[in-house]
């Protein structure tokens, strides 16, 4: 068992070791998605934040009067969301040509996290960051490095297949390569269920203690 838990860590520590400058890219672009996002909240003009504060004002009513979907449901919703989302990026990886559209849609997710919190906080102040700590951040520990993992990996597949095509440098199968870049998305997958069931199960708890304290 030890040998085994030994094996997965030395796996993992080469896989980071050989995408580490990938890795450094794609948390940086992440961090500027993020940026970008709190930047929009402020480019919004008051009719729109005004329109967007009625609308999140409406939803905490509901969310104090327990009118939120049911939980599973949720969870089914969130589960084929993320699934969709690191499958696009699995098939962008097996292309050339999908590799910028992989960064964009890394990108994006951190405009959306960005923006989020950053409305909140914005309208809100501390109530807002207690709130997206509460509502926002818990799955998000768990999305986040799993959309940058994916994300990386199929970056790195992109390049190894330029470099087999072009460059002819590469003397390990492209298929065993292949391989394990989908045994990588597979577990992601498992990780994003259980980043699912709490943004199903637990935040919408959380967020009701904060809606009432607030």
């Amino acid at each position: 068992m030890r040998r085994k838990a030994s094996g997965i860590r030395q796996i993992i520590a080469y896989h980071i070791e050989d995408n580490r400058p990938i890795y450094i890219f794609t948390i940086v672009l992440f961090l500027i998605g993020i940026i970008f996002g709190a930047i929009i909240v402020n480019s919004l003009s008051l009719s729109q934040r005004q329109d967007l504060h009625i609308y999140l004002t409406q939803f905490f009513g509901q969310v104090a009067n327990g009118q939120l979907a049911d939980s599973a449901a949720m969870f089914s919703q969130s589960f084929a969301h993320y699934v969709k989302y690191i499958g696009l990026m699995w098939v962008l990886g097996l292309s050339i040509i999908g590799l910028p559209i992989v960064l964009i849609l890394l990108f994006i997710k951190g405009v959306v996290v960005g923006f989020t919190v950053g409305f909140l906080v914005n309208q809100l102040g501390m109530s807002g960051f207690l709130l997206s700590f509460a509502s926002i951040m818990p799955q998000n520990f768990i999305l986040v490095p799993a959309f940058i993992i994916i994300a990386t990996a199929s970056v790195s597949f992109s390049l190894k297949m330029i470099r087999q095509q072009f460059i002819k440098r590469s003397h390990e199968p492209i298929f065993q390569q292949f391989l394990r870049y989908s045994a990588l998305v597979l577990c992601i997958g498992a990780v994003l269920a259980v980043a699912s069931a709490f943004e199903a199960y637990v935040s919408p708890n959380l967020m009701r203690m904060v809606v009432n304290w607030m």
